[in-house]
C-alpha cells in the first residue's frame, strides 16, 4: 500500500464539510437580506398607499381611517403582518422620528409626510434577542391637489 492510497477520499470529505460550513452562514445572510428588503419595500409601499388614501378622502376624520386601512392592505399584500406597524403624520421638513401630529389639513396645496414604521424581526432570531432597535421606516410626502374642492357636493 502506498501513501496515496491512505488519503483516498479524504479530500472529498473535507471539501463537503467546509462547503457546508461556509454555505450555511452565507445562505442565512441571503435570506436575512431578502427579509430586510421585503420589509423595507412593504413599509415604503404602505406609506405611499396611506398618503394617497388620506389625500383623496372627503374629510380629515375619515381620512385617518382610510389611511390606516390602506396601510394594513399594503403590508398584507407584501406578506408582512400589519400588527406592530405605526402610522404617523409629520411636517414635510421633519423626520419620521419627530413628534407626530394629528389629522392634517386637506386644504388645496397642503403638504405633509406620512411615515410607516415597523419593527423588523430577523429570521430565526427571537424577538427578545434582536431587540427593538431593528426598525424600518417608509416615508411619503403628500401634496394635496391645488384644484381640489373641499365641498363634498361638488
Amino acid at each position: 500500500m502506498t501513501r496515496d492510497d491512505d488519503d483516498a477520499g479524504r479530500a472529498m470529505i473535507e471539501f463537503v464539510f467546509l462547503g457546508v460550513l461556509t454555505m450555511v452562514p452565507l445562505l442565512y445572510l441571503v435570506v436575512a437580506a431578502f427579509h430586510l428588503e421585503r420589509d423595507v419595500f412593504a413599509v415604503t409601499q404602505a406609506a405611499r398607499e396611506a398618503g394617497r388614501a388620506y389625500a383623496t378622502a372627503d374629510d380629515p376624520a375619515s381620512a385617518e381611517a382610510r389611511a390606516a386601512y390602506a396601510m394594513d392592505l399594503a403590508l398584507d399584500d407584501q406578506g408582512v403582518p400589519s400588527g406592530g406597524a405605526t402610522l404617523r403624520y409629520v411636517p414635510v421638513s421633519a423626520s419620521c422620528s419627530a413628534g407626530a401630529t394629528g389629522a392634517q389639513s386637506l386644504d388645496p396645496g397642503a403638504e405633509f409626510a406620512v411615515c410607516v414604521t415597523r419593527i423588523m424581526q430577523l429570521p430565526g432570531i427571537p424577538g427578545y434577542a434582536s431587540g427593538r432597535s431593528n426598525t424600518v421606516t417608509g416615508r411619503y410626502v403628500v401634496h394635496i391637489d391645488e384644484f381640489r374642492t373641499n365641498d363634498p357636493t361638488g
